[in-house]
């Protein structure tokens, strides 16, 4: 503990001592122009190349790329991402998935260090492990994209009949599709709204509506959002009354949630008999055949 305590100490002055060197030499031509032209051009983030920060930044990049490349499945991450609406790239993903690995990795070698310093313990041993929380930590963050992405399609599967029933009525009312979308999209909040916010973006930008909800049903994974997208865009195309479409996938979303909750109430049968079983029932016999035994004890 000694010898790690003057490691350490070691090597936080050498960092303090090359920032320091760093901080005093002469400033850079970019640092002197920037504040001439910041009119003109954006003004310079800092520098990255030199330091600490450059030696972190290429670690986490190069990290970053051969996860990618040991994991592969970058269009399932960018599929991933898609579904859940994301502004994300693969590579930011893959930075931030290397980061997961590297507080695995400082957790598991912190681990190893406490015990290698308290016990003999074998040190090969003690790298697989610090090699597993790495791994581990990847795949958490992997893990934790497809939760997200899992409760995101989730809750736009909820909110969906609401959202088709205001949005028949709108076009009901007689509104266009593009303008009964805006209004439902002023009054409500959530997943589904996030999605289908990203296709009025893409209709105000030029997009044609059928093709922008195609889109939308090419991008989720939720079966009766990508159908009630397709008969919008059908509808749309050919002219078919967009009330009875938008009514009938709103029936429809709601007798398969009803199928649901009766399927898991089903599955959840056997489940809910255990307390019954193994709580209501003892305590059943217990109060039932006590006092004739405690009777018989006395009697006897």
């Amino acid at each position: 503990m000694t010898g790690a305590a003057l490691g350490g100490a070691f090597g936080l002055g050498v960092v303090l001592l090359l920032a320091g060197v760093r901080r005093l030499k002469a400033p850079s031509l970019a640092s002197r122009v920037a504040p001439y032209v910041r009119d003109v051009v954006a003004s310079p983030a800092a520098d990255p190349t030199s330091g600490v920060s450059a030696a972190w930044l290429v670690v986490r990049t190069r990290t970053a790329r051969v996860v990618g490349e040991l994991s592969g499945g970058a269009e399932s991450v960018r599929r991933r991402l898609d579904r859940l609406g994301s502004e994300d790239s693969v590579e930011e993903f893959r930075v931030r998935q290397s980061v997961w690995g590297f507080t695995g990795f400082s957790l598991c070698a912190a681990l190893s260090i406490l015990a290698w310093s308290g016990m003999a313990v074998n040190v090969p041993a003690l790298l697989v492990l610090c090699g597993l929380g790495f791994v581990v930590g990847a795949l958490a963050c992997d893990q934790h994209l497809t939760s997200k992405v899992h409760r995101h399609e989730q809750r736009a599967a909820e909110e969906f009949p609401v959202v088709a029933d205001l949005l028949a009525l709108a076009v009901a009312a007689g509104e266009s599709p593009v303008a009964g979308l805006e209004r439902v999209l002023r009054v409500s909040r959530g997943s589904l709204s996030d999605d289908l916010g990203r296709v009025l973006g893409e209709v105000r930008t030029g997009t044609p509506v059928a093709d922008a909800f195609l889109r939308l049903a090419a991008r989720t994974g939720v079966p009766s959002i990508a159908r009630f997208s397709e008969g919008l865009a059908v509808a749309v195309e050919r002219g078919t009354p967009l009330v009875d479409v938008l009514a009938a996938q709103a029936a429809d979303v709601r007798e398969t949630t009803r199928r649901q909750l009766i399927e898991a109430g089903g599955r959840k049968e056997i489940t809910m008999m255990l307390p019954v079983v193994f709580l209501v029932l003892p305590v059943t016999v217990v109060f039932a055949f006590f006092p004739g035994y405690i009777g018989l004890t006395m009697s006897t």
